[in-house]
């Protein structure tokens, strides 16, 4: 559900987006505002991305612009881009190539513009380097096992920049049987079939959107097409906070792959700010 925490985010998100946009304070005070009000009636018993949904497309509504951080998401491909033949020969280099390519893609959830204002370049980097130290709260060799014994894998991606990370745990577990799912139409910076393309997954596997823009998954409002692969799945990989805070309670075997941003999500997980997650779903 949405807990009180939560309503300071989404209004700074308000903010950031409406700056993304333009600079033009009365339209600021106008977003703010309409944001406000939206706030003031929501359902809290919803989860924190129907809310997200809900007020992005109202600041995109707002704003006139239907991709706001479109700049940004390019950006960090191209950021993302720059730096995946090091982290490429790292994995192939590592004692434990798999271990190490779950550590990128956890690393390469740091750039979340729902979570973070911003994500710069050295950021990035002392995350990469971090990530490659830190525990995992979670266990790889029953990771390994679950990706060794499917043979259908939906892979539901996050943000954009981050998907070019996802290449690298793709590619150890084998692309031949995973599909990747992107979002039907922009949300925050999350990713969809451009960012898949210019991050070259296309090339690597089977590519479809979810047919929504909600910032996670909501079933529900998923195209048939994407339902339909999800239900056949005998395994999903779920990347990034929304995916969990909206399919930690489906029934299915899914793993969650993520970088803890957000004090809610830590305390219901069990674990500190800024942890690197691998959890199985209970379900």
């Amino acid at each position: 559900k949405t807990y009180f925490d939560c309503i300071p985010c989404f209004l700074r998100q308000a903010i950031d987006v409406a700056r993304h946009v333009s600079d033009d304070l009365t339209m600021h005070e106008h977003v703010i505002r309409e944001v406000l009000k939206y706030l003031h009636e929501m359902d809290l018993h919803k989860t924190p991305p129907e809310m997200g949904q809900k007020i992005h497309r109202l600041i995109r509504e707002l704003t006139g612009n239907e991709d706001p951080y479109a700049e940004a998401k390019k950006q960090s491909n191209i950021m993302a881009l720059d730096l995946l033949p090091r982290l490429s020969a790292q994995v192939e280099q590592s004692d434990d190539p798999l271990d190490m390519a779950v550590r990128f893609a956890i690393a390469g959830n740091i750039l979340d513009f729902g979570a973070l204002r911003n994500v710069s370049k050295e950021i990035l980097l002392d995350t990469i380097d971090q990530a490659a130290e830190l525990p995992i709260d979670g266990d790889v060799d029953t990771f390994r096992d679950a990706v060794d014994s499917a043979t259908r894998i939906l892979y539901l991606t996050d943000n954009a920049g981050e998907i070019v990370f996802d290449r690298l745990l793709i590619e150890q577990i084998g692309p031949g049987k995973i599909t990747v799912a992107v979002k039907g139409s922009p949300t925050i910076n999350d990713a969809t079939m451009h960012d898949a393309e210019a991050a070259g997954l296309t090339d690597l596997v089977d590519v479809i959107d979810n047919g929504s823009d909600v910032p996670g998954t909501l079933l529900d409002e998923c195209s048939d097409e994407f339902k339909q692969r999800f239900d056949e799945a005998d395994l999903v990989i779920a990347k990034g906070q929304g995916n969990y805070e909206t399919l930690s309670e489906v029934d299915k075997d899914i793993f969650f792959i993520l970088k803890i941003k957000c004090p809610v999500i830590a305390a219901h997980i069990g674990c500190e700010l800024w942890s690197m997650v691998l959890k199985r779903s209970s379900r």
